[in-house]
């Protein structure tokens, strides 16, 4: 066999599991989300099992990354991120980044006429930078709520329990960046509340 296929195949393993790790997820958290059992994924991780398609594939939609950055295959010349849109509770979110680990960058769009329920805040590991591009975001940090118009730009630590999403009827268009614990921005939103 190929020494480079060999070498290539070598270092998923411990690829995967800094990727891993840089994201906060557990190996119970990962098997949960791919249907990859626990110990599969530990012995993949340590170089005692084969990556091979049927595992690459749902890791690789599970950290929202092409196949080619899992397996560490030689970068193309081509710079341009593929914008691979996903629709979630009627908001499409487009990934701006494909570097799996550190920031991430999206675009998130929130259509005309959608409302949901009452907000509730939740709280998770990271930071959250965020631009409204159009329209009007309602944000929940906390006991406060905030409403931003196109042009604002809001950052906040996650674990202080957020909510955000329209302000009106119309559609909101945002950029987010979110990051690991310990990244912080320095450009903040006013501080006044709006209702």
């Amino acid at each position: 066999m190929n020494e480079d296929f060999d070498e290539v195949l070598a270092a998923v393993g411990p690829r995967l599991r800094e990727l891993r790790l840089r994201r906060g997820i557990t190996l119970a958290e990962l098997a949960g989300s791919t249907g990859i059992a626990t110990s599969t994924l530990s012995r993949l991780e340590s170089g005692h099992r084969r990556p091979g398609l049927e595992l690459l594939l749902p890791l690789a939609q599970a950290y929202r990354t092409p196949l080619d950055e899992l397996i560490g295959s030689a970068p193309g010349l081509d710079p341009r991120v593929h914008l691979r849109p996903t629709t979630h509770n009627g908001m499409t979110v487009v990934p701006l980044t494909r570097k799996p680990g550190g920031l991430q960058a999206y675009k998130q769009v929130l259509p005309a006429g959608l409302t949901g329920p009452e907000p509730e805040p939740r709280s998770h590991e990271g930071y959250h930078w965020l631009y409204v591009l159009n329209g009007r975001l309602r944000i929940v940090l906390g006991d406060q709520d905030f409403i931003l118009e196109s042009g604002e730009v809001a950052e906040f630590d996650t674990h202080l329990p957020h909510w955000f999403g329209h302000a009106d009827e119309h559609p909101v268009e945002i950029l987010s960046i979110l990051g690991p614990q310990g990244e912080r921005f320095h450009i903040r939103a006013s501080t006044g509340s709006r209702k």
